[in-house]
């Protein structure tokens, strides 16, 4: 009996590591200069059916930092043929957003912003996400193409961010690789041992 309830729990515990490790679209971001005073969190969905990407920004910085572009870079060369709808102060932006401070080589495809420069690195920090507060954008398009998943789409985000700190400083941040995910195979083999663990309670049990 033991035995059973321990095997369907460590079962279970898989089959819901592994549905977790299906829907990981929520990334971290921290800034490239400013580390923790410019933080965000993004969570991601993709409708691969209708090529309709979602995403919020939480603006998680402890101070009055606020975010006042984002875009995403998610593949080389420059990709055309998305549209947005603007929101609460941001315009979409489907082409050329400018140079991206602090990351070189960074072509961005799409992307919101403030202010009426239409550059990644312009903005108007009135009309930014404050710290505490979530803004909710949608962009669809062909050019999502068939292989992007909605954790590629997620990663490929830049955030930037004004009025950072006492100095009112700005920064960029993306994805900080400091969220990892567990493998499939590592929850498996992890199961395997719960029910290891399980069968020599089971055999113990009968010797005593």
């Amino acid at each position: 009996m033991i035995r059973k309830a321990l095997l369907t729990t460590a079962a279970a515990f898989v089959m819901m590591a592994l549905s977790s490790i299906a829907h990981a679209d929520t990334v971290t971001i921290v800034g490239n200069s400013t580390g923790s005073l410019s933080t965000a969190t993004v969570s991601c969905t993709f409708n691969d059916t209708t090529n309709t990407f979602t995403f919020t920004v939480t603006n998680t910085s402890p101070f009055d930092a606020r975010i006042t572009s984002v875009g995403f870079d998610i593949g080389p060369g420059n990709i055309n043929g998305f549209s947005g709808a603007n929101v609460a102060g941001f315009t979409f932006r489907d082409g050329n957003l400018g140079n991206v401070a602090q990351f070189n080589g960074v072509d961005l495809d799409f992307g919101f912003t403030t202010g009426n420069s239409g550059n990644f690195n312009g903005g108007f920090p009135n009309n930014g996400i404050a710290p505490g507060q979530s803004l909710t954008f949608t962009v669809s398009g062909a050019g999502f193409g068939d292989n992007l998943t909605e954790e590629a789409l997620c990663a490929a985000i830049y955030v930037r961010f004004q009025r950072v700190g006492t100095n009112d400083d700005s920064d960029v941040g993306r994805p900080n690789g400091n969220n990892p995910v567990p493998e499939p195979m590592t929850m498996i083999l992890f199961g395997t041992g719960l029910a290891g663990v399980a069968a020599r309670a089971r055999r113990r049990r009968n010797k005593e």
